[in-house]
Order: structure tokens, then C-alpha cells, then sequence
């Protein structure tokens, strides 16, 4: 009846098992920082991850260097467990996340799922703020904030570029995008 209008296609094996890794971005509606998003997400994208970003609500959101990146999704419809990763991405509109339930919620779960959990830059104190720094080695943008946070959680405050402890992956700035990016990608 339908002659010829269907090909039958046989898909290879490699093809039928491959499981793309998937990373959730945070980033705030406006002044993320543009380096540690845009950056960032080329160098997991390089490395096969697909990058889904968020924000508080969906559309387009415009970084404190004018950079406009597209929020998929609202933070309050993310699923923790359609992601391998979960990050959240620095800049002076991430305060906005200090104190915020979904956020810190998706921090939390992130975590005790056993997902890699990330910050960079100012982002750190979401994670210190959802407790799951309690006890770890961790870096962020060197300021009294932070600090603050950090001493709170009881945190070890490293100063490093990029720190790892377990899970946890952070980056203390902008200059630190590409390496955050390297770093999420190798772990993941």
C-alpha cells in the first residue's frame, strides 16, 4: 500500500548503546558572568556533553559582558536526574541564588545523587548555602562573601584555580572558564 515510501535503516550497535552525558547550567537572568558560562559550556560541548541551561525563568538572559544565552528551562522544572553534572555559573547577578529554595534544593539533590556538583567563581556559596560543602576543599572568587559562606559551612577555602573533593568541582573565576570546562568534562 505505501510502496517504497519507507527505507528500512538498520542502525549500527555503537550507535544504539551510545548514552550522551548530559550538564545542567545555572545561570542567573541577568549579569551571569559571560566567560564561565560561554566558555565553559564550548568545552563540554567539545567533549560530546550536551548542555541544557537554566535559569529562574526560560528565554533570554544577558550576561554582565552583554552575552545573551538561551535558558531552556525554569529552575523550578528541572529534574536532577535527567543530568549527569549540575553547575552553577558565577557573576554578580548569581546572588540571586544565595538564598533561593529551588536553587539550593537542586544543589542538595544534585549531591546526594551523586551527581557531579559545580560552581565557579561567586557560584561557590550556593553550594556552601545548600550545606553541601560541609567539610570540603573547595575555592571560589576570594572575597569577604565567600569567605563568609565558606567559614559558615565549614568549608576549606583553597584558593586554587579549579578545586576537586569528590563530587565537587569549583573554579575561583572567569580566567579559570576554560579549565572549569576541561575539568567537568574529564569527570563526567
Amino acid at each position: 500500500m505505501f510502496g517504497g515510501l519507507f527505507k528500512k535503516r538498520t542502525i549500527p550497535a555503537e550507535e544504539m548503546f551510545t548514552v550522551r552525558k548530559a550538564a545542567l547550567m545555572i545561570i542567573a537572568p541577568q549579569n551571569f558572568r559571560d566567560e564561565e558560562c560561554f566558555e565553559t559550556k564550548e568545552e563540554l560541548e567539545k567533549a560530546g556533553i550536551k548542555v541544557v541551561i537554566a535559569s529562574l525563568t526560560q528565554g533570554k538572559k544577558k550576561g554582565s559582558r552583554s552575552g545573551l544565552a538561551l535558558a531552556e528551562k525554569s529552575i523550578g522544572d528541572v529534574n536532577v536526574d535527567d543530568y549527569d553534572a549540575v553547575m552553577f555559573i558565577g557573576g554578580s547577578g548569581a546572588e540571586i541564588y544565595f538564598k533561593n529554595p529551588i536553587a539550593l534544593d537542586i544543589a542538595r539533590q544534585s549531591y546526594k545523587k551523586g551527581k557531579l556538583t559545580a560552581a565557579i567563581c561567586i557560584a561557590p556559596v550556593i553550594l556552601a548555602n545548600a550545606g553541601v560543602l560541609n567539610g570540603k576543599s573547595a575555592t571560589a572568587f576570594d572575597d569577604a562573601i565567600s569567605r563568609a559562606a565558606f567559614n559558615k559551612a565549614k568549608a576549606v577555602f583553597t584558593g586554587k584555580t579549579i578545586e576537586v573533593d569528590g563530587k565537587i568541582v569549583t573554579g575561583n573565576g572567569p580566567k579559570a572558564s576554560r579549565e572549569f570546562g576541561r575539568k567537568l568534562a574529564e569527570l563526567i
